[in-house]
């Protein structure tokens, strides 16, 4: 992630967000979160580099501070809670993509936040289907918005998004983070018995 176009794009795929132009500087944009208009990424230019200001949590402020040079104290922001990211080449676009999805939690109970949640709940040697996932973030029409939700999930170390599978049992055949056998080796690994692509809901579902 480079550019302005692609920071927009990224920030604008999350739920109940619009993009805002608030000052006279066509320079700055804003994507906040619709009815609390609470903003989540800054994006400007700044001595030739797309700069994004984002909110974060105090214990990880620190650390990414201390993990890439390029990500510095929040630009005319409280620099307690926020950083800014330089669009310079040096940050994978898995890290920045974690600290904008970071960022969006952070500003808001959203749904993403309430599904990461409903799945962490998962015990081990169980599946859910994304209708349960649903369910358990109090919105059991999004199942649709579950699977979007995992895709992009920041943090599969500690959000298990494997042990979630269709209505059928059925793995992921897109598993976002190497494939649907990925997804069966670490259900296996987990005590759950996976057979020709589908776990047994009967048996492993909660």
């Amino acid at each position: 992630m480079m550019t302005r176009e692609e920071a927009l794009a990224y920030g604008m795929s999350f739920y109940n967000v619009y993009e805002e132009k608030p000052f006279r500087d066509p320079n700055w944009q804003l994507v906040r979160i619709k009815g609390s208009k609470k903003t989540f990424l800054w994006i400007y230019e700044r001595e030739g580099y797309i700069n994004l200001n984002v909110k974060v949590n105090p214990e990880w402020r620190d650390f990414w501070r201390s993990a890439y040079e390029s990500v510095t104290a929040g630009y005319h922001l409280n620099k307690e809670h926020w950083n800014t990211i330089i669009l310079d080449g040096t940050i994978p676009e898995e890290e920045i993509k974690r600290m904008i999805a970071e960022s969006y939690d952070l500003v808001t109970d959203s749904p993403t936040k309430r599904i990461y949640e409903a799945v962490k709940r998962i015990p081990k040697g169980h599946v859910a289907t994304y209708g349960k996932i649903a369910e358990m973030a109090g919105e059991p029409r999004m199942a649709r918005a579950v699977g979007n939700a995992l895709h992009k999930n920041p943090d599969p170390e500690h959000i298990p998004c494997f042990r979630v599978v269709n209505a059928k049992g059925e793995l992921a055949g897109a598993f976002a983070f190497g494939g649907q056998n990925v997804q069966a080796e670490l259900l296996r690994a987990d005590g759950v018995e996976v057979v020709n692509g589908r776990v047994d809901l009967e048996k492993y579902g909660i």
